[in-house]
């Protein structure tokens, strides 16, 4: 079957008709209108406080004949429903309901529910109640009434179990099922567990809800429950639910190792194998459901302590009125204004509560880094114009040694048309100022190793391309598209050059060089991945 949750329909379709036929018998009958039973709700209210009177009688062996019940609704009316109805009237309704309504006149009540495992209707029949012969006093016969097993089912649905109470029941009764080996029964036992986690779960949530939209409407009685409830459902599931989970995990084991050690699984072992993982799969969300209620628990409690503490800060402001202390004062006495920051200080003498703001997500954000550094620029009042000038020649500075390093790189590679870094290496060791010149900054070298390594392939007029299709700003820091198309233009020794290929070689050694300058005028050695660079020009220009 495709639809496991579909299993047993029929048999919920019998509680559920239970409570159909019970409607489908009383709400057409005009009978209740000459007792003064006009709506439907007290109808049915009638009609479950005289099914209650059976049960106890029933569970009493007492007998409850027409007289009985006759009298009994004529109590309740009395002090209760108030109805104008004598004793005679009264035993007529309670003929009337158990003859009619719940015994439908003395034919057969049958509810159709679905069987999906069949592929068609099954029929179960109902009955609230039955009756038996009884002799009063030896002498009078008389006909005693008593629930049947689909009477005392209706009226225990009703009221079910106490809350703290269910859990347990079900639990007791999952473990009874796998115990006993019935695993389909267990599987549904267990989902019982875990939707009642899940219903606690959302009365937690809600309740979050309620006290966070207004404190007050949410009262101690209530927070009280929902507290004693959490802490039932949290005091000791989890280990429990952690043991049989062990204990499902050990017999799926068991009934894997059988199906490939010993023999193939006949079919009901393997209906037994999938009940056991789908167990395990409910205990598991089981388990985190208890978890998700045990923080839940905790934030209700810290969540209601807040919304109160606030709210008694609250009763200690002091309110008055705009109108009559404000406006009217101001227009007796215009003067007032001169003193009016004395009313407006002790609305400005905190910050307000910072929001979220949705705008603000969906900008480009910065490195802060750099934020911080443009945020602390700051123009200087004494010889602004040479602060300024020693900054743009402490940037051209920057670029230069940028382009000295690039131009350095790209040298090599025009020479050999193909090098690697391991090899430009070994051509400057022991040359001071060449390896200067490739390696001004560790910082520096850095910077153009990752840019050149990150772009692989560079096609200068794709690049020329590019620049000329968009207004671009002067770039102030090092950008290596300009700066290879400005040496590309500018030095004739790199005229031609039309594409650069950049490529790690993980199978190589790094390469170290030793001695080499950083920004703070250290010297340290460095060891990076060797690269290979390898430079395309254009035909018109190899024989220069």
């Amino acid at each position: 079957m495709q639809y496991e949750f579909l299993n047993h329909f029929p048999r919920r379709m019998k509680s559920v008709g239970l409570y159909a036929m019970l409607l489908q018998n009383s709400i057409q009958k005009t009978t209740w209108r000459q007792y003064g039973f006009l709506k439907t709700d007290e109808q049915i209210n009638m009609i479950f406080t005289l099914l209650l009177y059976i049960m106890e009688q029933s569970l009493r062996e007492e007998h409850c004949t027409i007289d009985d019940i006759g009298a009994y609704i004529d109590s309740v009316n009395t002090r209760h429903f108030k109805k104008s109805m004598n004793y005679d009237e009264c035993r007529q309704l309670g003929d009337f309901i158990i003859n009619v309504i719940l015994c439908n006149e003395g034919k057969a009540m049958y509810f159709d529910g679905f069987d999906f495992g069949q592929n068609e209707y099954q029929t179960v029949h109902i009955s609230y109640v039955a009756n038996r012969i009884i002799y009063v006093d030896q002498e009078f016969k008389r006909t005693s009434y008593y629930l049947t097993d689909d009477g005392y089912n209706l009226l225990l649905s009703t009221l079910e179990i106490e809350n703290n109470m269910k859990l347990t029941i079900h639990e007791m009764i999952f473990q009874m099922h796998l115990e006993k080996q019935s695993y389909d029964k267990a599987v549904d036992e267990i989902k019982n567990v875990f939707n009642l986690l899940r219903v606690q779960l959302q009365k937690i949530q809600e309740a979050m809800g309620k006290i966070r939209r207004n404190a007050l409407n949410y009262s101690v009685k209530d927070y009280e429950t929902i507290l004693v409830e959490n802490l039932d459902t949290i005091s000791d599931t989890k280990q429990k639910f952690q043991n049989y989970r062990e204990l499902v995990k050990t017999r799926a084991r068991e009934l894997e190792e059988k199906n490939i050690n010993i023999r193939q699984l006949i079919p009901e072992e393997e209906e037994k194998l999938n009940h056991l993982k789908e167990i395990e799969v409910y205990l598991n969300r089981t388990i985190d459901e208890h978890q998700k209620i045990l923080n839940s628990h905790f934030d209700l409690k810290s969540l209601y302590t807040r919304e109160l503490e606030q709210l008694s800060r609250m009763s200690l402001i002091r309110r008055f009125p705009l109108r009559t202390e404000l406006y009217d004062k101001v227009l007796e006495h215009p003067a007032a204004l001169e003193h009016l920051d004395y009313f407006l200080r002790p609305l400005l003498n905190q910050d307000g509560e910072k929001i979220y703001n949705l705008n603000k997500a969906f900008q480009l954000q910065r490195p802060v880094r750099r934020r911080g550094e443009a945020d602390s620029e700051e123009t200087l009042d004494f010889d602004e114009e040479a602060w300024e000038q020693e900054k743009e020649r402490q940037r051209r500075e920057k670029l230069r040694r940028y382009r000295e390093s690039l131009s350095c790189l790209l040298s090599y590679a025009l020479d050999e048309g193909e090098i690697t870094l391991g090899e430009i290496c070994r051509k400057i060791s022991g040359k001071e100022e060449e390896l200067s010149r490739l390696i001004p900054t560790v910082e520096i070298f850095k910077e153009i190793m990752v840019e050149l390594i990150k772009n692989r392939r560079m096609d200068l007029e794709a690049l020329k391309q590019e620049r000329s299709e968009y207004i671009q700003d002067r770039p102030e820091e090092f950008q290596l598209n300009d700066m290879l198309l400005h040496l590309a233009e500018s030095d004739p020794a790199f005229q031609g050059l039309s594409c650069l290929e950049i490529h790690r070689l993980s199978e190589h050694e790094a390469v170290a060089f030793h001695g080499v300058m950083t920004e703070d005028g250290t010297r340290k050695s460095i060891r990076c991945s060797n690269v290979c660079f390898r430079i395309n020009r254009e035909e018109s220009h190899y024989g220069v």
